[in-house]
């Protein structure tokens, strides 16, 4: 498949992809990922071991959207938590260090 990283084309395959991230050890990873094996890489990761870039010259997107035409599975940024909004009495009782009853 081509696809165009940070202004470069390149040809990706599938099978491609899987030989050159064989043996490379995944890193935390904190926002986008992408589950290549059984193993689950910052997608900033992928792409700079796929295309031989620095990480600063492509967004995450690019690669992203490469990663999911050649059908892996990725995940996007984690959706944030609801935050629960307390009322007076129970803000009181968490500043007091008391269990407050939701």
């Amino acid at each position: 498949m081509r696809c165009v990283i940070a202004r470069f084309p390149f040809d990706l395959t599938k099978s491609g992809v899987l030989e050159s991230m064989k043996g490379v050890k995944p890193e935390q990873a904190s926002g986008e990922s992408v589950i290549i094996g059984r193993r689950t890489y910052p997608i900033k990761q992928v792409g700079q071991v796929v295309t031989r870039q620095d990480r600063r010259d492509f967004s995450a997107g690019e690669v992203l959207r490469a990663m999911t035409r050649l059908g892996f599975t990725c995940r996007g940024l984690p959706a944030a938590a609801p935050t629960c909004v307390l009322n007076p009495f129970q803000q009181a009782s968490a500043m007091l260090g008391a269990p407050a009853a939701l």
